[in-house]
């Protein structure tokens, strides 16, 4: 089961935004006329902040080494701990190391040590929340972008972290409120992703292609630019568009060759197109790169789709397995359709009792509840994942299978449908048992049931005959 590919922007907004309160302090100054010298990888790390853009790994890194290097020597600078911090929580995520995400408390902690919140460590709040979302604590998160905001409404940086918080916990009316203001007060690139984002979520497919389209043309530094173009591609996938989408990958593998999201998005377009060979190839150069549970599952799934079901239930394994934070609805679709799908379920309504209930955790509860026989209940999980916006060839797929299930076959009928007419390859596996199923459905009765058309009206009472002339 092919998860959502929903554009990973924490790091490019809410972790750089963070970074960017202390861009000053690296800015090399001029003397006279003599020109600058180029801008070295701390340099390059603060100015992509400065933006709200994802870093280079390796400038990341050099941040990370020159942050830690300095407060060794000035451990009062509660400025640098939240930079720290902040980087720590970046790097967690862009290699999927949660090793990183204590580091970040620990710096984050230390800056606050030095100046509380209460005293406006205002840098600190925002690095706190970066990390929340991190680890998927989304009303965390929410707390310490909202406690900024109303210490600094015009602070653009709290926004992108807000964005995300809200998105986790489904208030998406929020979230459209929080890309307008962030739109009002910021622009460039960073603009544009989320405004992206919000179109996508809303389902206004034109409007989100145009503003990703933005985004790639108003990046920057390569990596941006590779960012963008991913997020453009992602785009073109859900539309059911393989060879569109693989342009745009294999435009931002050129710029950074090993762009982990970019590999995997073009080991799902090259399966589309037939091409499983290559695919598996990305698979695993994109795992090697950022080994994400969601990524072992679609691998899984090809290798699956393709009978290499040893090295299939090996990836599942390593998903179960890895410790991720903020997994919760991948290790849950798992467990439904390849696992345990009580344990699913158990997992799944712990997510939405703690209030995340975005679109993804409700189709993923949803799910669950079909696969462990509770159909009915299922079904009412599967409405509010579709009913939101958002134009989710799984979700679709989803709703129908439970319909299809509880004998509503009109409804099944029309949501399988829609699952393969908005991307006939969603899955290696899922869209070939859409296909089927609807196959097994037929086509639609030529007369409605009596029930569909409602009480059939009296017949009228024809006009008495004019009296006869005497």
């Amino acid at each position: 089961m092919k998860t959502e590919n929903v554009s990973r922007t924490v790091l490019a907004c809410g972790v750089g935004a963070v970074l960017a309160a202390t861009a000053l302090l690296y800015v090399p100054e001029l003397v006279g006329r003599t020109p600058p010298p180029a801008p070295g990888p701390v340099e390059r790390a603060v100015d992509a902040a400065n933006a709200g853009a994802q870093a280079a790994l390796p400038d990341l890194a050099a941040l990370i080494a020159d942050r830690e290097t300095w407060l060794r020597a000035h451990p009062g600078d509660e400025a640098s701990w939240a930079v720290l911090g902040a980087a720590y929580t970046e790097r967690g995520l862009r290699r999927a190391d949660a090793a990183d995400l204590p580091r970040a408390e620990h710096a984050l902690k230390r800056s606050f040590a030095v100046r509380p919140a209460a005293r406006g460590n205002l840098d600190a709040q925002l690095g706190m929340a970066a990390l929340a979302n991190a680890r998927g604590d989304w009303k965390t998160a929410k707390e310490w972008g909202e406690r900024v905001r109303t210490a600094s409404p015009k602070r653009w940086s709290a926004y992108p972290v807000l964005i995300d918080a809200y998105n986790g916990l489904g208030d998406y009316k929020a979230a459209r409120t929080a890309t307008e203001t962030l739109a009002g007060l910021h622009s460039g690139a960073v603009v544009s992703t989320r405004s992206a984002q919000m179109y996508r979520d809303r389902g206004w497919r034109e409007d989100a292609g145009a503003a990703a389209l933005d985004a790639v043309a108003l990046a920057k530094a390569p990596t941006e630019k590779a960012a963008a173009l991913a997020r453009l591609g992602d785009l073109a996938w859900e539309r059911g568009e393989p060879a569109e989408a693989l342009g745009q990958y294999g435009a931002a593998l050129g710029l950074v060759r090993d762009h982990a999201p970019s590999l995997a998005g073009r080991a799902r377009a090259l399966a589309a197109l037939g091409r499983t060979r290559e695919a598996v190839r990305d698979w695993q150069a994109a795992l090697e790169r950022l080994p994400l549970p969601e990524y072992f599952l679609e691998a899984g799934e090809l290798y699956e789709a393709l009978d290499r079901d040893g090295e299939a239930q090996a990836l599942y394994e390593r998903a179960r397995t890895g410790g991720w934070p903020r997994a919760e609805v991948v290790l849950g679709l798992l467990e439904a359709e390849h696992g345990d799908p009580a344990a699913a379920v158990r997992r799944l309504r712990a997510e939405w009792a703690r209030g995340h209930r975005s679109t993804q955790v409700a189709d993923a509860l949803g799910w669950a509840l079909h696969r462990s026989g509770e159909s009915e209940e299922g079904l009412e999980y599967a409405k509010r994942a579709t009913d939101e916006g958002l134009r989710s060839a799984l979700f679709a797929y989803h709703r129908g299978e439970i319909e299809r299930a509880l004998g509503a076959d009109g409804p099944a009928r029309r949501h399988l449908a829609e699952a393969l007419r908005t991307n006939p390859h969603f899955s290696p596996l899922l869209a070939a048992r859409a296909r089927q199923a609807l196959t097994v459905l037929g086509d639609p009765p030529d007369t409605l049931p009596d029930d569909a058309v409602g009480p059939r009206p009296p017949k009228p009472t024809p006009p008495a005959p004019p009296a006869e002339r005497a």
